[in-house]
């Protein structure tokens, strides 16, 4: 993928993991994004999680990996689906969406609804928005919206979420959705500068594009049954260390995520083995 020729950054903010519906690991995707895009700042936003997305973050800087990883969630909310980013801590699903932003907010984040304007349970509608962004507290407005999802939910409200972040002048984000590798930087946004600082300031500032292509239905069929037999895999090992009782489970996808309660460990096993 050929750098901007602007110069401005390329971020993909929208990345799962196995720690909840993808399909790849920590690493996978770190070495996918090192060594196969010009992503500049990408965000890990599993399901209700944030460890693998910690993880990440940890892994790139002690790494030092030429991008940057924000801290992401993409929660559940009564009013759709919501990308928590550049956040503290977890965040609560299964609330209203007024109180889902405000606690992003609250945790120091970003909130932007993931593939609004569709119309389907899992995506904020038009009416929501509205009262959201004509409320007068400002902690319970989204920052911007996700103008750009390449998936089956992205497609058909492209052009009428974009011409709505235009009219109430929210910032564009364009994302992958990844659930797989070979997703990741298919959506993307641009912006000035290099970091997630930068990026931070850009959707603030409404200086941020999207871009991307739409998958096509084939390839999507294909993430659904890797996710079919991840989930095989993931109920096989449950059942062995259950049976084993030797406190393992499923992968969450980095060091220590085999454990149970997962953790976070700087150092996986076969490291701490090394002279």
């Amino acid at each position: 993928m050929a750098e901007p020729a602007d110069g401005r950054g390329r971020a993909d903010l929208h990345i799962h993991t196995v720690a909840s519906d993808g399909t790849a690991t920590v690493a996978q995707i770190l070495d996918h994004v090192e060594h196969h895009t010009d992503l500049a700042v990408i965000g890990i936003a599993d399901h209700e999680r944030i460890d693998a997305a910690v993880a990440a973050h940890a892994i790139a800087r002690d790494r030092a990996l030429r991008f940057e990883v924000v801290v992401g969630e993409e929660v559940t909310t009564l009013g759709g689906h919501l990308l928590a980013l550049y956040i503290d801590r977890p965040i609560r699903p299964y609330r209203s969406l007024r109180a889902t932003i405000a606690a992003v907010h609250e945790a120091g984040g970003l909130a932007i609804p993931a593939h609004p304007l569709v119309p389907y349970p899992l995506c904020a509608q038009g009416w929501v928005l509205r009262r959201l962004l004509d409320d007068p507290d400002p902690a319970v407005r989204p920052d911007a919206l996700e103008t750009f999802n390449p998936t089956t939910l992205g497609r058909p409200a492209h052009k009428r979420v974009t011409q709505f972040a235009d009219e109430r002048g929210l910032a564009h984000v364009g994302n992958s959705d990844a659930h797989a590798l070979a997703a990741i930087a298919s959506g993307w946004t641009t912006f000035p500068g290099r970091g997630a600082a930068d990026l931070r300031r850009a959707i603030a500032d409404r200086t941020t594009e999207h871009g991307g292509a739409f998958h096509p239905t084939v390839g999507q069929l294909g993430t659904f049954g890797q996710q079919l037999r991840k989930r095989g895999r993931d109920a096989r090992d449950e059942l062995g260390g259950r049976l084993r009782r030797d406190g393992t489970g499923r992968d969450h996808g980095y060091p220590g995520g085999r454990l149970r309660p997962p953790r976070f460990e700087q150092a996986g096993p076969e490291e701490r083995r090394q002279p």
